[in-house]
């Protein structure tokens, strides 16, 4: 299954599935404080899936020390970006 990225639309819970909506085109965010795009497996307008702890660890990570996840090593693909 392709991979694709969902926004986040807002929210208390970062980790909430129904604050996630699919992206036709790729985001344009690279740092900030928030949360505000993941990329995970294509499952239709919003994640259906639970998201892995993979995601989650990002995610988690992502708002702590506000960089994009995985910030190690630096040249890997991201899947959590911030605004």
């Amino acid at each position: 299954m392709s991979r694709v990225w969902y926004v986040f639309m807002g929210g208390s819970d970062t980790t909430l599935q129904s604050n996630y909506v699919r992206l036709r085109a790729k985001h344009d965010c690279l740092c900030g404080t928030e949360i505000c795009a993941i990329y995970i497996k294509n499952s239709g307008l919003h994640p259906t899936e639970p998201f892995s702890n993979n995601i989650l660890t990002y995610i988690n990570d992502a708002v702590l020390t506000g960089r994009m996840q995985p910030s190690l090593p630096y040249n890997t693909k991201k899947y959590v970006y911030l605004r």
